[in-house]
Order: structure tokens, then sequence, then C-alpha cells
């Protein structure tokens, strides 16, 4: 089995398929926070935003459904990859899942293997827009977006802080990478300037757009700015 790695947040009501999933994703590398309830979840998503989130569908109180409305109202959550777990198998609950926002969904009884598969493949997917919003844009969009950054780091002090109860908790490496994009650096050199590769700078910035909920370096480092985020 190949070693993954990633940070998901499982919520599921049934404590014994619960363990179950955590250790076998676990075992596949990933690093897993488990909630027993919507309400759980929620509050472990304002302490840090995962890779992936899993959630079940049939839970009490707040069903999985109205879960994902609440995580998608948020900002920072719109680009989160979701997966729903249910034991309901019918075109028209899939359908409904859908609609409601979820990238994939898997019935019970499902195959762990499976399930890694599908992680994986929703990590390489975000992995793959940020390249689509990094470094392979064409030359025209490169280009104005690095006059916009360098726009905005002129008028730094122009730009009014914005308040608001919204914590964002990052990695020193996150931190270090958001700088650097700050700077108007693209991936090829940040990795240089941080001797790593570039796929990795790639998940890094990846996981900044999915925590602050922005789409292109242009909105993050605004955000960034806003936020009072950044060092540069």
């Amino acid at each position: 089995m190949a070693e993954q790695s990633g940070n998901i947040l499982l919520v599921d009501d049934e404590p014994g398929l619960r363990e179950a999933v955590q250790a076998y994703l676990e075992d596949s590398g990933f690093t897993v926070r488990p909630a027993s309830n919507a309400k759980e979840g929620w509050d472990l998503l304002q302490q840090e935003t995962p890779d992936v989130l899993i959630s079940d569908i049939m839970m009490p109180q707040v069903d999985g459904y109205a879960f994902l409305a609440q995580v998608r109202d948020d900002i920072r959550f719109k680009g989160l990859p979701v997966l729903f777990l249910t034991a309901r198998g019918m075109t028209s609950d899939r359908i409904q899942g859908y609609n409601s926002g979820c990238d994939a969904y898997l019935s019970k009884p499902f195959d762990p293997e499976e399930l890694v598969a599908i992680v994986t493949s929703l990590m390489e997917r975000r992995a793959a827009q940020t390249i689509d919003s990094g470094d392979v844009p064409d030359i025209a969009v490169m280009a104005r977006q690095l006059e916009e950054i360098k726009a905005m780091l002129s008028q730094k002090g122009g730009i009014a802080k914005v308040t608001s109860d919204i914590r964002i908790d990052l990695t020193p490496r996150e931190q270090s990478v958001l700088d650097l994009v700050a700077e108007g650096l693209m991936n090829k050199e940040i990795a240089s300037r941080l001797e790593t590769s570039v796929r990795n700078v790639e998940k890094y910035v990846s996981r900044l757009f999915s925590k602050t909920g922005t789409n292109s370096r242009t909105e993050l480092v605004r955000f960034a700015l806003e936020h009072g985020m950044v060092t540069t």
C-alpha cells in the first residue's frame, strides 16, 4: 500500500466505523482528526483547515447536508474537497449529495482502498487547481497577477485591515510559502528558495487557497495583507 500524506477531518457519529476509518487512513499515512457530530466537526474546522473533509450524512441534530451547507457558506471552505460517507445508495440520495456541494460520494459498506483512492484523487485535483491558478496560466495572466501583487505591496500601508473573528493558523512552512508568494515569486522560484520540490510548493499553495477561501495568487495576497498574515 503506497504511503500517502495529508490532513483529514472525519465526521461520523458511529464510533466503530469512525475508529475503523481513522485507523485505516492513518495506516495509509494520513493525519486524521475525528469528530462524532457536525458541531464537533465545525469546531475542529475553526482550528485548522484540512485537505479533505469526510462526513457521514445520517447524523443526529445536524445531518451531513446541513453541515455541508454551513461549510460552503464560509468563504474559507468554499474550495474544501468534501467526501460523503453514507449507508444510502439510492441515485436520488447521491444526486442530493452532489447538489449540496460534495465532491465525492461513497456508500457503506465500502472497500477501504477505494476510500484512500478517492481521498488521494480529491487532493490531487485540488493541487491541479493550484497549478491552473499558479505556474501555468498564459503569459498575460501571469504578468497581470505579478503586477497586481506588486501594486498591492507598493500600497501595503493603504490596504485597510479587516476586523473579524476569523482565525487562520498556518504552519511555519505555509507561512514561508505565503511570504514568498507575496513577494511575487512563482512556484519554481519558491521551490528553489526553500530547497524543496515544485510539487511540494503546489501543495502548500493549495492549502493556502483552501484555508483562506481564495482562488488565485492575487486574491491570496490581498487576503493576507488585509488580515495581517504576511511579514513582507
